[in-house]
C-alpha cells in the first residue's frame, strides 16, 4: 500500500498536535508542474467514502480512489537538511520526475483515470 517513515511519523504526529481538526493525514495526486502531476498532503477531518485508509506507524493515512494507482507502493519520509525540509515520495509509479523535482511523469502502465503527459519536461 502507502508507508510512511518512522521518522516521516514522528513528524506528522507533531504537526497535528497544534491542529485539532488533524485527524487523518490525507496523500492525493493532482494535475499540474510541468511533467503532469504533484504530490497533495495535508491533514482532513476524516476519510471520504471511496478513500482507502490505511494505519502507518500510527498515523491514519487516507488516499483517493482516483490517486490510489499513482500512489500504491509509495513511501513517504521527511527530509530535514540545511537545503530545506520537508516531506519526499519514493514512488515506484514515477517514470520521470522534473528537473525541479516538485512534478511527475507517471509510468504508461499505471492505470488510473489519467493519462501521462506526453513529452514531460521536454
Amino acid at each position: 500500500m502507502v508507508e510512511l517513515t518512522e521518522f516521516a511519523a514522528e513528524r506528522v504526529k507533531a504537526l497535528a498536535a497544534s491542529d485539532p481538526e488533524a485527524k487523518v493525514l490525507r496523500l492525493a495526486i493532482e494535475g499540474g508542474g510541468c511533467s503532469g502531476f504533484q504530490y497533495a498532503i495535508g491533514f482532513d477531518t476524516g476519510s471520504e467514502e471511496g478513500d482507502v485508509e490505511v494505519d502507518t506507524h500510527g498515523v491514519r493515512v487516507v488516499i483517493d480512489p482516483i490517486s490510489l494507482p499513482y500512489l500504491q507502493g509509495s513511501r513517504i519520509d521527511f527530509k530535514d537538511g540545511l537545503m530545506g525540509a520537508g516531506f519526499s515520495f519514493e514512488n515506484p509509479n514515477v517514470q520521470s520526475t522534473c528537473g525541479c523535482n516538485s512534478s511527475f511523469q507517471a509510468k504508461p502502465e499505471i492505470e488510473g483515470p489519467y493519462s501521462p503527459k506526453p513529452g514531460g519536461c521536454g
